[in-house]
């Protein structure tokens, strides 16, 4: 599926949840990794805020892309968003929603 460039550049963003490793499979324990990097995917709520509005954003980063003693609170500037649309079946129910994926996040 396409992905699209998301543009922050007005955009106030601060952390909302402490990064968390982002697992492929939680029953097996298997963490997920980036498949051109091998790194671990890191997760992260941001809270995006432009033009009057807001939005809390689950957002996939590589840990390597994740500043170290990242902490709720903090204001920071997001490196190469990009969202996608997904869709799938579930126990027999259609889902569908955006996902974020960025390559890294910097401390402002």
């Amino acid at each position: 599926m396409p992905s699209f460039k998301i543009d922050l550049s007005t955009a106030v963003v601060i952390v909302a949840t402490e990064p968390t490793i982002k697992m492929a499979n939680k029953q097996a324990g298997e963490v997920a990794v980036d498949r051109d990097t091998g790194a671990t995917l890191m997760t992260v709520d941001l809270l995006v805020s432009d033009e009057g509005q807001s939005n809390l954003w689950k957002v996939t980063v590589p840990e390597t892309g994740v500043p170290e003693g990242l902490a709720v609170g903090r204001m920071v500037s997001v490196v190469g968003l990009k969202a996608r649309d997904w869709e799938n079946t579930f126990n027999g129910q259609a889902r569908h929603g955006i996902s974020f994926r960025a390559v890294s996040l910097l401390t402002v």
